[in-house]
Formats: structure tokens, C-alpha cells, sequence
């Protein structure tokens, strides 16, 4: 397995609920920015997938402990856990950095499909793309519910 690509996202005052603790909607943005931030770097100069056209086809998360807002950024391990013609799927750690401990709060499963917006139907992944794909390739997401 690749090395984990990190990013480091910060909270938001706004991202806790009623029970103080960031909202489990929220952590579909915390996903979000990871995606965004590292799908661009994997892009090189030339321009990303996220430029091109990308579209979430699904996402499915575990939590295993619950978030409160802080100061310090959570960090999201993210790689590639499959391609297939149209698209791939992200899996995620959401942790603590490693100077906080070592709290897993969730783990989670992003599924993408590049997009042609202008013809409105999805676009085969290019042999490109695909080896930047496979320079993040990783194990399935270990959810606990799929042991069952």
C-alpha cells in the first residue's frame, strides 16, 4: 500500500451541533476539503480532475468517536481504494495529528466519477489518470459494519 496522502483540515466554530460535537454532516465537508486539496496536488501543473469534471456517486461513513471543535486541524488520511471506467473511490481516516494522540474519529468511503458536464454523461478515465490513480492506491476501508 501507498503512503496515506494527509491533509490537514481545519474545524469550524460552526461545525458542532446541540451536543457539541462537530455534526456528522460536517464531516462530509471535512472530506470534501481533503479530496479537494489532495486531487489538485496529485494533478501536477497540468490541469486536475477537478477541473475537467468530477461528480460524488456516493459516500459511506463510520464514526468511531465523537469530534469537538479545537483550534488544531484534524487530520484526513486519504488514497485510492479502487478504479474502475468512469471513476474511483477515496478512503479516509479522520484522526488526530499525530502531535494531538491518536483518536480515530471516523473512517469513510468516497465514490467519484468523472464527469463531461457539457455532454451531461460521465467520461472514461484516461490511461493518465489513471497512473496518478494508482500512485494512491491503497487497502479497502476497514468498516467495522462490513466484518459483520
Amino acid at each position: 500500500m501507498a503512503e496515506p496522502y494527509v491533509a490537514l483540515v481545519p474545524l469550524r466554530w460552526s461545525d458542532m451541533d446541540a451536543y457539541g460535537h462537530v455534526n456528522n454532516v460536517q464531516f462530509l465537508r471535512l472530506l470534501e476539503d481533503a479530496r479537494v486539496i489532495g486531487i489538485a496536488e496529485w494533478g501536477g501543473d497540468g490541469p486536475s480532475m477537478l477541473d475537467e469534471g468530477i461528480v460524488v456517486s456516493r459516500h459511506a461513513i463510520e464514526y468511531r468517536a465523537p469530534l469537538s471543535f479545537r483550534p488544531a486541524p484534524v487530520r484526513v488520511d486519504m488514497w485510492v481504494t479502487r478504479t474502475h471506467g468512469a471513476g474511483f473511490d477515496l478512503g479516509y481516516v479522520v484522526r488526530d495529528p499525530e502531535d494531538l494522540g491518536e483518536t480515530v474519529y471516523a473512517v469513510a468511503e468516497t465514490g467519484l466519477v468523472l464527469y463531461d458536464f457539457a455532454a451531461g454523461r460521465p467520461r472514461r478515465l484516461s490511461r493518465e489518470v489513471t497512473a496518478v490513480l494508482d500512485r494512491h492506491r491503497g487497502e479497502p476501508v476497514a468498516f467495522r459494519w462490513e466484518r459483520r
